[in-house]
């Protein structure tokens, strides 16, 4: 695989959008432990605009190729399964990278409390479907990954979430006008919370688009 493929560089709209990370992406495993300290403080640069919160505890990661690029790997090169492995993390986070005409997010309620964090999530059943981006009276509300539930019978929900924000051809016209104003919420009535996007988050993750 070649270098350029998986150059991490938060310039990414200069780029070819890549859409699914293939098993010929897969960097042998000696190679990237000899890079692994470069890619991952590159990756720094990358994820810096492509985060936000939303509320004391919620934290939204735009993922693209790059950040699933290096999540598979790090599985790869922890884990150690080899080959038998690869095809696993690929089926697991390839669905995770924007498709062309969306956003993909990691969503994390993060409390360092066990205790708090527990009674919270008891609370969060069902939060994901309450994610939402909004921005010129236009709303594209957030789609959970369909891989699990992530609220469980008891109506306690997952930490981690992964959501989907499909855009229509004009709204991604629109979101892609500099100093749009965004503003992302959730609408969960125990955790009713919104934020206005910073315009260089807003920039960055318009090169998810084709």
């Amino acid at each position: 695989m070649s270098q350029e493929n998986v150059a991490l560089t938060p310039d990414t709209q200069t780029r070819p959008r890549r859409h699914a990370i293939g098993r010929d992406d897969i960097m042998p495993m000696a190679e990237y432990g000899r890079v692994r300290v470069d890619r991952r403080r590159a990756l720094v640069a990358v994820k810096r605009n492509r985060r936000l919160s939303v509320g004391p505890y919620a934290t939204f990661h735009f993922e693209n190729y790059e950040t699933m690029w290096s999540q598979v790997h790090e599985m790869l090169f922890i884990e150690r399964g080899g080959e038998a492995q690869i095809d696993d993390e690929l089926r697991a986070y390839n669905p995770l990278i924007p498709k062309g005409r969306e956003l993909v997010a990691t969503v994390m309620f993060e409390i360092d409390d066990p205790l708090r964090r527990k009674a919270l999530l008891g609370r969060l059943g069902g939060v994901e479907n309450t994610l939402w981006l909004e921005f010129e009276g236009q709303r594209v509300q957030g789609v959970p990954e369909a891989d699990l539930d992530r609220t469980t019978a008891a109506g306690k929900a997952s930490s981690v979430q992964f959501v989907h924000f499909p855009f229509t051809d004009a709204q991604a016209a629109v979101f892609a006008r500099p100093g749009v104003r965004v503003v992302v919420g959730i609408d969960h009535e125990q955790y009713p919370h919104m934020t206005v996007m910073p315009d260089v988050v807003r920039a960055a993750l318009v090169g998810d688009f084709d």
